[in-house]
């Protein structure tokens, strides 16, 4: 291909327009990095796992019971007939609030709340999984999809909160700040 001045004519435009492509767009546009997001998911798994390890030492030590992993990862722990079990039923509740918190916190996105929230409960199911030898029981099923709603529907609220808030433009904007 030789030069001339029409072949640089058309570089120059498609490079203007690829240049106009970068700066009109979708606001905040999602890249693709691995290393954040596998950060984030070990992040929001290291937040949920010391956050129900804190909980559950708290009331164990409150109610005068043995420390031990199986509250954390023994589906069998999931039941109604004791105190014993109720409390490990309301922790995971709770704790599902913290990864909500979490999700607001570490992630920041409305539309991936639902992805860490998912892969988060996927990689506790398979360390249960791997913990007992075993598939879970239907309870822990059950605690775990409830746990799973909680989280991302409120990781969800806080996200979109925080996304929908008034951006400052100028100097008058703190007036009309809703």
């Amino acid at each position: 291909m030789t030069w001339n001045v029409q072949n640089e004519s058309l570089l120059l435009n498609q490079h203007k327009y690829s240049i106009m492509n970068n700066i009109s767009g979708q606001f905040r546009k999602t890249i693709w990095d691995p290393f954040l997001i596998i950060s984030q998911i070990i992040a929001i798994q290291t937040v949920m796992y010391f956050c129900l390890g804190l909980w559950i030492w708290i009331v164990t030590t409150c109610i005068g019971s043995t420390k031990s992993l199986d509250y954390i990862f023994h589906y069998k722990q999931i039941h109604v007939r004791d105190f014993a079990g109720q409390f490990i039923i309301i922790i995971f509740t709770l704790n599902a609030l913290i990864g909500a918190i979490a999700l607001w916190w570490l992630v920041q996105r409305t539309k991936q709340c639902m992805d860490f929230a998912c892969t988060a409960h996927l990689i506790h199911l398979l360390c249960c999984w791997v913990y007992n030898s075993s598939f879970p029981s239907f309870s822990w099923w059950c605690l775990n999809i409830v746990s799973l709603s909680i989280m991302c529907v409120c990781g969800e609220f806080l996200c979109m909160k925080t996304e929908l808030q008034a951006i400052p433009l100028g100097i008058n904007s703190q007036r009309t700040a809703l």
